[in-house]
């Protein structure tokens, strides 16, 4: 069960009203997207919906549906609904209804499966995050080092004295943290319960994104990519425009005003001559916009009336006793566009920029996974009569197991187990840092002439190339193709971001251009894989397959023959 609080402000006196979040939550229809956002889409258990707690004192009216709204004073109320429903899953999350986060759920719980703790306090870190370089510099300043991060991550972290994004409360121990069926609201009585009932307490700090809503510009990207996401668009008849109107009978808009983006109205709204809005924005109750006034992606508070000419970029006017002089000031000195992080509501898999893309509807995307799959079932289909005799002949010369199932990485630097006949004897692996010093390759691989590991059937699978015929499952599976970079684990592609991303864009391939093109020149053989497999990715196209396909086979055939 996961239970958000919008905490009182504890940067300023609660007292004073003039804090941001407070201000949008109570406001409509901005509190409408904030509210609907927070207890929508920033779930951590996999629920749809999260119950949401406001201070008692704050005025809120809302249209958003959410399915439980807890008012409190002090203490933070957990009705027998909530206990009910939090002690069918493990943990109770509470979060800071302050922070908009996003992180990979898939971690984050895979952190805590590992974890021996009764309650988690976990704090979302940018800069933990995937795809980015850490740097490390001495206390000169100087370059010591640095790190490529290729995924999300998370570490320990020291347990924080303030509310942190999330906290995960085991449901064994709820009864031993609830005060009178009430969850603290300071943050530090909360640790003193924990320590008093002996409760292990724990805190990590994990890779992610957050916006802070008490700040405009995180509370503008939120309420945007809200908007962006689920807003349903509307066609105004009297514009050539797409908005979403909450009560089209009390919306004015004059004929000669232009509306463009997603934008969404409360009640009572007038629009005068030549005004001009663009979306993602959000214009409150009994607003009125004055003549040729231009607002662009910013957020008007309830009672809000705009002046005639005034220009409103990426600002949040909260009512009607706005400085409109100190505003056109303030945006005369900072004229840059503000930045927004990237937020993803729905929880999708963030993208590597540098991966290759192509079009759905492409041989790459569509027409090449086809014909894998023909061309994988057909090879099974004829190899099926001799597999067995080969898994025999395998089981027989050797102990060991059948197949070889090594980590690989495949699309996007998803790691999948690529299968092969064993052809080496059982601690292969261990054995091959002691060989590193005569590798005849240079590089991350490790290639020698009369291996002594290879077992006694081994050299024969391998020069016909009989032990890669498993691999046709692996391509059955979605996890390599026909053709392709060659398949290479994790501690191979770190050594170099640069190709590493070009690779990883299509799926790894049995055979490649690399295989049929490699020179196996002393020393050159690392830079002509890297050559031949961005090449193969740079000018990917089906001619360039059969191309490879018919010098894979014509080297299959010379090869088996030569074995005889």
């Amino acid at each position: 069960m996961n239970l958000i609080i919008i905490h009182k402000n504890r940067n300023s006196a609660a007292s004073d009203g003039n804090d941001l979040l407070r201000f949008a939550v109570s406001s409509e229809p901005i509190g409408d997207v904030v509210l609907d956002g927070l207890s929508k889409h920033l779930c951590l258990d996999g629920d749809t919906n999260a119950a949401v707690a406001i201070p008692e004192r704050w005025s809120i009216e809302t249209r958003a549906a959410i399915p439980k709204m807890i008012a409190y004073t002090k203490n933070v109320p957990i009705c027998s609904e909530l206990l009910r429903k939090t002690r069918r899953t493990s943990w109770l999350i509470v979060s800071d209804g302050r922070f908009a986060t996003q992180v990979d759920g898939e971690l984050l719980h895979k952190v805590l499966a590992g974890i021996q703790a009764d309650v988690v306090a976990v704090n979302v870190e940018p800069g933990l995050l995937g795809k980015r370089d850490k740097v490390r510099l001495t206390a000169q300043g100087k370059v010591a080092g640095f790190r490529r991060l290729y995924s999300d991550s998370a570490e320990p972290a020291p347990v924080p004295t303030d509310w942190p994004h999330h906290i995960f409360v085991k449901t064994n121990v709820l009864d031993q943290v609830l005060a009178d069926r009430a969850l603290p609201q300071s943050f530090s009585a909360l640790l003193k319960r924990c320590r008093s009932n002996a409760l292990t307490l724990r805190a990590i700090s994990v890779g992610g994104t957050v916006l802070d809503l008490e700040t405009e510009p995180g509370l503008l990207s939120f309420l945007a990519t809200k908007l962006n996401s689920s807003v349903q668009n509307h066609r105004n008849t009297n514009n050539k425009s797409r908005t979403e109107i909450l009560d089209k009978d009390n919306i004015t808009i004059s004929d000669s005003a232009r509306l463009f983006g997603k934008i969404l109205f409360g009640r009572n709204v007038s629009i005068s001559q030549n005004a001009i809005i663009v979306g993602p924005t959000i214009i409150g109750n009994n607003v009125r916009i004055g003549t040729s006034a231009v607002i662009n992606s910013s957020i008007i508070g309830p009672g809000v009336c705009v002046p005639q000419n005034q220009l409103i970029q990426n600002r949040v006017v909260k009512g009607p006793q706005c400085n409109w002089k100190r505003l056109t000031r303030y945006k005369s000195n900072n004229s840059k566009q503000i930045c927004y992080p990237k937020f993803d509501l729905n929880h999708q898999q963030r993208a590597n920029d540098t991966f290759r893309g192509w079009p759905r509807i492409s041989y790459t995307r569509c027409f090449k996974r086809i014909a894998d799959i023909v061309a994988a079932i057909t090879v099974l289909i004829l190899f099926a009569p001799v597999l067995p005799i080969i898994a025999l002949v395998i089981k027989l010369t050797s102990r060991g197991s059948v197949f070889f199932k090594d980590t690989r990485q495949g699309l996007h630097g998803k790691a999948f187990s690529c299968l092969k006949f064993r052809t080496m004897l059982v601690g292969a692996d261990k054995i091959q840092d002691k060989l590193r010093t005569i590798s005849q390759v240079d590089g991350p691989q490790f290639k020698m002439e009369d291996d002594p590991r290879l077992s006694t059937i081994g050299s024969f699978l391998r020069d016909t190339y009989i032990d890669e015929i498993p691999q046709f499952f692996n391509v059955l599976f979605g996890q390599m193709s026909v053709v392709g970079p060659r398949p290479s684990p994790e501690s191979e592609n770190t050594l170099c971001p640069s190709w590493r991303d070009a690779r990883l864009s299509v799926r790894p391939g049995i055979t490649g251009l690399w295989q049929v093109c490699r020179t196996r020149q002393p020393m050159k053989d690392f830079q002509e894989w890297i050559h031949y497999d961005t090449k193969y990715v740079r000018d990917l196209s089906l001619k360039m397959d059969l191309w490879i396909c018919w010098q894979t086979a014509t080297k299959l055939v010379k090869n088996f023959v030569s074995q005889f």
